[in-house]
């Protein structure tokens, strides 16, 4: 039987895009096992599909100087040692990898055993973890056209982003009853990330009341972010992480409010949601504002920079995207498609055969 060993974490979206391959790889015929961190986020999610999973340590590689570089030095080496163990173990045919400071170890381990590796970048420009992976990559599969520029040629795949398949099997009722909402009012979504979003989260609640004149809001604002505070709201529902039913959420959503990961965004336009993106600021790695530029120029989103946030803008920015939904709807069906799953599992099947 063909074995692949995935390996990706630290965020839901370095964990989404892997789950999203397992039917294909079941149907394929592949043995499937996990590598991640011991105890990261997408420990659960993939021992939730039902996934062999293997944890290792990991270290944050970091670009600028902290204290912690020194001790997770080490930690990056133990997990290259248990990563290496784990492989030489599995004998897998393929490597693929989502990204994420996990993934360094096992795929570094990995080419040492000469297993071959695909990874996968989902931002505009590659980030710290996999400019350490790409020198020893068959493959890099990414979801912007802009990005094969910063890749090798003879290495880099415009695939996009798998989404998964249920994603769009949603039922907007269901997701209705769990919120307590009707059918009168438009939804609002607002999406933060796995690990919620602060400015966002604060300054949504800021806006609320003007918010709910016009909308019902169901606020996914991370773990530990619900405020307490804001419980009993008639027409607000919060909840730190939503999962398996975050099909019905996105059924049920007329506009969302996202930060700008490229998964997050990526399943947006799949699902052809109006929306207003909030990318991380320019304090962060910048990937997010080019992600989020992309996307409002081709004509699927509008941007309010997070230096720029205040609720009044971004009550102004939310009823002007819900009022011309159509244009962003329309833009997002009438731009060039690529089955992501289908392109990928043809470079995985293709580096078994080698």
């Amino acid at each position: 039987m063909k074995k692949i060993v995935l390996t990706g974490g630290g965020t839901a979206g370095h964990v989404t895009p892997n789950i999203a391959l397992l039917p294909a790889l079941k149907e394929a015929g592949f043995d499937i096992q996990y590598i991640g961190s011991y105890e990261g986020i997408e420990k659960k999610l993939i021992e939730e599909q039902g996934i062999p999973y293997s944890g290792i340590a990991t270290g944050k590689l970091r670009r600028y100087f902290d204290l912690k570089n020194f001790s997770d030095v080490f930690r990056v080496i133990k997990g290259y040692k248990e990563a290496k163990a784990k492989l030489a173990e599995i004998k897998p045919d393929v490597v693929f990898s989502k990204g994420g400071f996990v993934a360094v170890p096992v795929v570094r381990a990995a080419a040492s055993l000469k297993i071959p590796c695909i990874i996968h970048e989902s931002d505009m420009t590659p980030g710290l973890a996999n400019k350490l992976c790409i020198p020893v990559a068959e493959k890099v599969c990414c979801n912007f056209p802009e990005t094969l520029k910063n890749l090798p040629a003879d290495k880099a795949v415009c695939t996009g982003s798998p989404i998964r398949k249920e994603l769009s099997e949603g039922d907007k009722s269901i997701a209705l009853e769990m919120c307590g909402f009707n059918e009168d009012k438009p939804v609002l979504m607002v999406i933060g990330g796995s690990l919620g979003a602060k400015s966002v989260n604060e300054t949504v609640r800021e806006c609320l009341p003007k918010l709910l004149e016009r909308f019902q809001v169901v606020h996914l604002c991370g773990k530990d972010k619900v405020d307490n505070m804001m419980l009993g709201i008639e027409g607000y529902k919060q909840f730190e992480y939503i999962d398996d039913e975050l099909k019905h959420f996105f059924a049920m959503a007329d506009i969302v409010i996202s930060r700008a990961g490229a998964n997050a965004i990526c399943e947006i336009r799949e699902l052809q949601i109006p929306n207003v993106l909030i990318p991380l600021s320019a304090g962060s790695r910048g990937d997010q504002i080019l992600n989020a530029g992309s996307f409002a120029e081709q004509g699927f989103s509008e941007v309010v920079r997070e230096e720029a946030l205040d609720p009044a803008m971004l009550i102004e920015t939310v009823i002007k995207t819900y009022e011309n939904r159509d244009k962003y709807v329309t833009a997002m069906k009438n731009a060039d498609t690529i089955d992501p799953v289908k392109k990928i599992m043809e470079l995985i099947e293709e580096a078994v055969k080698e």
